[in-house]
């Protein structure tokens, strides 16, 4: 199961979420279903120096239970022995993370974003290039490509999002591209399928006429 960010609604779940949350990955996990947890921007706290509201998996060591909280590739076995998959993720990073306060010094708004797709889409190739061509391969993103079509989430972040080029993601490494942070479930790439699974629900009456709500499932044939 690739989970591509946002666990929660806000940065500060309750601690019924929590552990709602932690019941259904423990589930899976019992299951011998390997879990990647990649970390969006809700997961992660107001202030840098405190925890992901995800990072306890890790700390845990929760058997099949990967949690992707760098820009790295994750290499995850698969359950009945089928084999590993090379796992890339890209959750999300702040700017002050990608970009000094000098460096940031003087740039417009679309200036510094343009310096942060750059900085991503450097980190991914390099990733990318090194991948083992003989394993399937998947880039998992908590991030905003500049032709998706948002959601119900659009107001939250007009002014606040880098967002990346569909060709930063859409590598012929990679045999799917699994995003999160948009709420609408689109395709947006064909070879490789980049795709936003979307929302599992809806989370405000703007998504209520939405009927495209829940999950992708995606067969990886290495053979093919």
């Amino acid at each position: 199961v690739l989970f591509a960010g946002d666990a929660y609604k806000g940065r500060d779940p309750s601690q019924t979420h929590q552990r709602e949350f932690a019941r259904r990955v423990l589930r899976l996990a019992q299951a011998g279903i390997p879990v990647f947890l990649c970390v969006g921007n809700h997961d992660m706290p107001h202030a840098p120096s405190r925890a992901s509201a995800v990072e306890i998996f890790g700390v845990l060591g929760v058997p099949g239970v990967t949690v992707g909280d760098d820009l790295r590739t994750y290499r995850v076995e698969t359950a009945r022995g089928a084999g590993p998959v090379q796992v890339v993720a890209l959750p999300w990073v702040r700017r002050g993370a990608l970009l000094s306060h000098e460096s940031a010094r003087g740039l417009t708004f679309d200036q510094l974003n343009d310096r942060i797709n750059d900085i991503l889409t450097r980190q991914i190739a390099r990733e990318a290039e090194a991948l083992d061509p003989a394993l399937p391969a998947v880039l998992v993103g908590h991030v905003t490509l500049t032709s998706a079509t948002y959601g119900s989430e659009r107001g939250m972040m007009l002014g606040s999002d880098y967002r990346l080029l569909p060709s930063a993601v859409a590598r012929p490494e990679f045999d799917y591209v699994a995003l999160g942070h948009i709420h609408k479930r689109q395709r947006l790439t064909q070879s490789p399928p980049a795709v936003y699974s979307g929302s599992l629900a809806r989370v405000d009456f703007s998504e209520a006429a939405e009927d495209a709500k829940g999950f992708m499932v995606v067969d990886l044939d290495p053979r093919a």
